[in-house]
């Protein structure tokens, strides 16, 4: 008897799993459809009820959005409570302030898709929300039996000659179209007779109890409550979401509790988030080569889970697909650098190596020690920056030139970024990879270099010449160009007379079996100038600028390998100073 019961509850878990399994498919399949293609899917589908309940919350919430709110009214009617009680949990929030113009309009649109149900929703489970409502938008009068109806001042409404209602025409302050305001204004009217006529003794309790809200206390437990539904799925407060952004180092990273957790299968794994990640990803590829469903559903809720926390640190509101993808990207890219880093791998590892490493790591922590690469290089920017040359001179970050400024100035923003100069179609876009820490910290240390070298020089920096545009660049040629054609003083940085330097440009250049290239001679001669001129050995600058110095003069070769002395024209040359 016993074997046989066990039997047939196995067959029935199987069952539901093949039918979860088949609704997940369809909803993959939907949610990768443009919007009127997916919404009529829906509608269609032979147990659409079924297939909106099983979609995550967060996945519902875009899938109504990318819609459109009226458009999508048949699917509100569809969704379950929980769904409903997530989109109130999203939008009618501005941190810690509920706004109640979004509670109506939220509150009109689920009551236009399902009005009985809607009812029956906020009576038994938004009780206290209706309560406070009240509270915040109406003024409630209890009429005395020895008091006359026509003593009651104009504005007021009654269902029983006994509450007299008034609503705040605040509540709609900030609606423009007046349409709209009167659409709402009519909700809250109907709405309140509905629950008048649904049980008479509940709406009156309800107002009586309207009069003696504590409204700082019941925002406060709304709010809490609030916060306890939103982090289960990754929305934590900001003060706590924020540490996304905290430094983890590798040997500081925990592991997954390993035991065995039976599946429940009534929790929907978040669809959305998986759907809009690239190929080229290592995520992406980690996640495909994972063949154990259970494993990459956890892994699938875990990702989606990260993607709301970095939503709440970041405090901008994500409703679209569009939106999303960024914060997808953003995730992705910090993933792939945590995950080299945790592999310590001189390449980028394999999918079924970080596939691994995400079943061992919480993705998390993963994230945290990528981007602490970046808050790492960061703070070793904030250092230099304190202390340098450049800020004690009083310069301007583009003194660094145009590449350089680039990839130090996205350090030093508030939340770093990588300097991709519209490769991608942006000028600053989120590390995304090692290489992209590699060149940033190229960059930087590059400018260090330089200003270490400059801070050895004695340059007044006020006699800058003002019809020029001075950088690093040129103004160590200019100065290294005026000491060797015996131009004086050696540290002023005076632009030199066109007539004067070309000689000098044509020294420059190696013989026509070389035409071209700048001599290693001349290159030398650069190194003994920087030497003298600052004190320090030349080993010492070979030790830590050989590779600036000489990125130096391939731009020299880059812009000028062409051109002949006596086709300079001062005018078009920004890698020296030089007039007239």
């Amino acid at each position: 008897m016993n074997m046989d019961s066990k039997t047939e509850e196995q067959q029935l878990q199987e069952q539901h799993r093949s039918r979860m399994a088949a609704l997940a498919a369809d909803k993959k399949r939907i949610f990768a459809m443009p919007p009127e293609k997916a919404l009529d899917a829906i509608l269609e589908h032979p147990m659409n009820r079924a297939l909106v309940h099983s979609m995550a919350e967060e996945d519902f919430f875009f899938l109504i959005n990318d819609t459109g709110h009226y458009d999508a009214m048949e699917i509100l009617a569809l969704a379950s409570n929980r769904q409903w009680e997530y989109l109130l949990d999203i939008e009618s929030w501005h941190r810690d302030r509920m706004q109640l113009d979004v509670v109506v309009y939220w509150m009109n649109l689920l009551h236009q898709a399902a009005p009985g149900r809607f009812i029956e929703w906020a009576m038994n489970e938004k009780y206290d929300l209706l309560e406070y409502f009240l509270y915040r938008t109406a003024e409630i009068i209890v009429r005395d039996h020895d008091v006359d109806p026509g003593d009651i001042e104009d504005g007021f409404f009654t269902y029983d000659d006994i509450f007299y209602i008034r609503f705040s025409n605040e509540i709609f302050a900030g609606i423009d179209d007046e349409e709209d305001k009167e659409e709402l204004e009519n909700f809250v009217y109907s709405m309140i007779q509905r629950i008048a006529e649904e049980d008479h003794i509940r709406y009156q309790s309800m107002l009586l109890h309207a009069a003696s809200v504590i409204p700082d206390e019941s925002e406060e437990e709304a709010f809490r409550f609030r916060n306890i539904r939103l982090a289960e799925k990754g929305f934590l407060p900001f003060d706590e979401a924020v540490g996304i952004y905290s430094i983890l180092k590798p040997r500081k990273i925990r592991k997954k509790h390993q035991e065995k957790i039976e599946t429940d299968f009534t929790v929907p794994v978040p669809v959305n988030h998986t759907s809009l990640l690239k190929n080229d990803t290592l995520f992406e590829k980690a996640l495909e080569s994972i063949d154990i469903q259970e494993t990459l559903d956890e892994v699938q809720v875990e990702f989606a889970s990260l993607c709301n926390r970095i939503i709440a640190a970041d405090q901008n509101p994500v409703r679209g697909k569009e939106q999303l993808n960024a914060i997808v990207n953003k995730a992705c890219g910090y993933l792939e650098i945590g995950i080299h880093r945790v592999a310590e791998t001189e390449i980028l590892p394999g999918a079924s190596h970080a596939a691994s490493i995400i079943k061992i790591y919480p993705l998390e922590d993963i994230f945290r020690t990528g981007y602490s690469m970046i808050l790492e290089l960061k703070n070793k920017a904030l250092r230099w920056h304190k202390d340098s040359w450049f800020t004690k001179n009083r310069l301007a970050l583009s003194f660094w030139g145009e590449n350089l400024v680039g990839y130090v100035g996205g350090l030093l923003l508030k939340h770093p970024k990588f300097f991709d100069n519209y490769k991608s179609g942006q000028l600053y876009r989120e590390f995304s990879s090692m290489d992209d820490i590699k060149k940033a910290e190229e960059a930087l240390n590059e400018v260090m270099i330089f200003d270490q070298i400059l801070s050895f020089v004695k340059i007044d920096t006020s006699a800058f010449p003002d019809q020029h545009f001075v950088t690093f660049q040129n103004l160590l040629l200019t100065l290294w160009s005026r000491n060797r054609i015996g131009l004086l003083p050696v540290n002023m940085p005076e632009p030199i007379a066109i007539e004067s330097f070309r000689p000098f440009y044509g020294s420059l250049w190696d013989s026509e079996k070389n035409a071209g290239r700048i001599k290693d001679s001349v290159k030398a001669d650069f190194l003994d100038w920087i030497s003298s001129f600052t004190g320090l050995a030349p080993h010492e600058i070979v030790d830590n600028a050989s590779n600036s110095l000489e990125k130096l003069f391939c731009k020299i070769e880059d812009e000028f390998a062409a051109v002949n002395k006596e086709d300079l024209d001062y005018r078009f040359i920004d890698l020296f100073l030089l007039k007239k």
